[in-house]
């Protein structure tokens, strides 16, 4: 207890009551203090650089596979000049097939062209022949007519002299014919040694394209045939793509000659690439569309790789907002919660380009607004919050 000289407190306060003192005045008590508002982490919108991207997977293939098939069944293979790999120029021959056969076929119809060009040339011997008997029948039987006018030849002179030139006629236009189918053999021996002698030229198997050998199925001795597996696969100039699979939803947006980045598995090289075809159906299972992306550098990579694509279909400075600051109704409809005098406003906003974290404000929003950084915080429209500035989303 404590004493206030000699007297205690209670027998002071006591004292005070019996001669009618004013007893002290109690403390006055503290005004209440202001309700905090709920500290509300803020973010400013600002223009970025956007781009919209596709991203999809698939596997490395050839552009365009050219298969290298002999020319001329039965023969077998004498010589291989590539192998798997190697690089070809339009034109080279990839392998020698044996040509014994064929030289032999074609010194046969060469005998058989002189056969016929000596039979040619008998029977335009025998129309000479014929002419010289025609010229002279013709002369004997008018002859003979004119005597028999005279009555100076029978009547059976002048038939038989008739008869003669007739026949000797017909000798006459036989020997033309002759002569005619003889060099109708003779061109059909010249073509079958111009086959032969093109057979004979198709027996070096020529690629029709530069490229680089994919396959290769020939085996020297082996029988060639056009009927069975291609002897040589080559790539066209070496050409390769990604052959990918694209979501209906983002098929639409791709178009022809946009850019992509493409990385491989395996390997932590990107490579540049552009889209070359856009399948015009969708599988009706799958719901996926077929998107052929071609590759600028095909050295580094190999068909039947996988990969993956990003497709930059748009690029854009625009206005922006991370996406945890936008908020997307049942109805589709899109919100944002814009900061103003520190008190929260609902407003709609409609959105554009999304790239990772961010997305564009098409129309809503000005440069440099603050709206709730957290869509889902929970605070209304109207509310009072004290704005908390993160550094991190203002940079």
């Amino acid at each position: 207890m404590i004493r206030f000289g000699s007297l205690t407190m209670a027998a002071v306060a006591a004292l005070m009551v019996a001669t009618s003192l004013p007893v002290l005045a109690e403390e006055t008590p503290a005004k209440p203090a202001m309700q905090a508002h709920p500290a509300i982490v803020v973010t400013p919108t600002t223009t970025r650089s956007l781009t919209d991207k596709a991203v999809t997977t698939g596997t490395i293939r050839a552009v365009d596979e050219v298969y290298i098939q002999p020319m001329v069944d039965g023969l077998s293979i004498r010589a291989l000049n590539v192998d798997v790999g190697d690089r070809v120029e339009a034109g080279s021959t990839l392998a020698v097939l044996n040509d014994d056969a064929l030289l032999l076929q074609k010194s046969q119809f060469e005998a058989n062209k002189a056969k016929a060009e000596a039979g040619v040339a008998q029977y335009r011997a025998q129309v000479i022949e014929a002419e010289a008997n025609l010229k002279d029948a013709v002369s004997q039987r008018d002859r003979l007519v004119r005597l028999g006018k005279n009555g100076t030849a029978s009547t059976s002179q002048v038939e038989q002299a008739v008869a003669a030139a007739d026949v000797a006629e017909a000798r006459l236009q036989a020997a033309r014919q002759a002569v005619t189918v003889g060099q109708a053999d003779i061109k059909v021996v010249d073509s079958q040694i111009a086959d032969t002698e093109l057979k004979l030229a198709r027996t070096a198997v020529k690629t029709p394209v530069s490229g680089i050998v994919a396959a290769k199925n020939a085996k020297v001795g082996a029988i060639a045939s056009g009927a069975g597996e291609p002897l040589f696969t080559v790539i066209e100039d070496g050409a390769l793509e990604l052959v990918a699979d694209v979501a209906e939803g983002d098929i639409l947006r791709i178009k022809t000659g946009q850019k992509a980045t493409i990385a491989l598995a395996g390997s932590r090289d990107v490579l540049p690439g552009s889209v070359r075809l856009i399948s015009p159906t969708i599988d009706p299972v799958t719901r996926l569309g077929t998107v052929h992306i071609a590759l600028d550098d095909s050295g580094k990579a190999r068909a039947g790789m996988y990969g993956s694509a990003t497709v930059v279909i748009d690029t854009a400075d625009a206005l922006a907002l991370p996406l945890t600051a936008i908020l997307t109704g049942s109805d589709g409809e899109t919100t944002a919660r814009k900061i103003e005098n520190d008190t929260v406003k609902q407003v709609k906003v409609t959105t554009g380009i999304q790239d990772g974290p961010y997305i564009q404000i098409v129309s809503g929003l000005q440069s440099g607004d603050e709206v709730v950084a957290k869509a889902g915080a929970y605070v209304r429209d109207g509310d009072k919050i004290t704005p908390v500035r993160d550094a991190a989303q203002t940079n």
